[in-house]
């Protein structure tokens, strides 16, 4: 499911993290996986932005929590243009399944849609975290990026 992705906003889909591949680990795994997002955030859009993500709902904090979501932040770059990126630790087992619980939560998909019409996707032919959850062809709403460097000293 994406997105998250946020996950409040960057809520992942399904799409975002696969279900089963060597490098994410992700099926049947009890090590975390480290997963890191972006998205464009629309000028004028970025105070209000902040705003929500001071009282994000508890209902979605609850969700994301028992997606098997954990470590979860969002940052700002205002340059070279308002870029969100996020990254958490993905704790549990069934990823697909997780995510459909994310993305099947009203309250979620409600403040998906709070928060994606202040965004603008990175990703060609993304509608919408709702939409990406919904749709396993239509491609995830946050960007994905990849691990190039990691070090747990």
């Amino acid at each position: 499911m994406a997105a998250a992705s946020d996950l409040a906003t960057a809520t992942p889909t399904a799409a975002t993290v696969p279900a089963t591949t060597e490098a994410t680990g992700v099926a049947g795994t009890t090590k975390p996986v480290r997963v890191a997002q972006l998205v464009y955030l629309r000028p004028e859009c970025l105070e209000e932005y902040k705003r929500c993500h001071a009282a994000v709902w508890p209902d979605v904090l609850a969700q994301i929590r028992d997606s098997g979501i954990r470590d979860y932040s969002i940052f700002l770059t205002p340059v070279p243009r308002p870029t969100l990126f996020a990254t958490f630790k993905y704790v549990g087992t069934d990823w697909d399944a997780d995510m459909a619980c994310m993305g099947a939560n009203e309250r979620v998909r409600a403040w998906w849609a709070l928060t994606d019409r202040m965004q603008e996707s990175a990703v060609p032919g993304a509608k919408g975290s709702a939409a990406a959850t919904d749709d396993d062809a239509v491609p995830p709403w946050w960007w994905r990026a990849e691990e190039v460097f990691y070090y747990e000293g």
